[in-house]
């Protein structure tokens, strides 16, 4: 029988010690994709965001790395801003 029974993901993940890590990941693939999203619809590439942004293509490639998970939250809200949209976080319980 399993010991996860009755738990759910986040139980196992935690239980596994890789909760932090996975979450991490998981949201900057969404911010990733929202973002290269956001550009195809509005027909904006890497060279012309990163220049609204006044930041270089390298800057802008992390950010849209889905696996780099250190993004400065200024440079998540200049993108959004050259975009022409803003950031909403928010804290929710476990």
């Amino acid at each position: 029988m399993t010991r996860y029974i009755g738990s759910d993901f986040d139980d196992f993940l935690r239980e596994e010690g890789i909760y932090e890590e996975v979450n991490s990941v998981a949201m900057k693939r969404v911010l990733a994709r929202q973002l290269r999203e956001i550009m195809h619809e509005q027909r904006v590439t890497k060279a012309e965001l990163a220049r609204r942004m006044h930041t270089s293509r390298a800057q802008l490639d992390r950010l849209l790395d889905e696996e780099k998970t250190g993004v400065k939250l200024e440079t998540v809200t200049k993108a959004a801003l050259a975009l022409g949209k803003r950031v909403r976080l928010e804290l929710t319980p476990l």
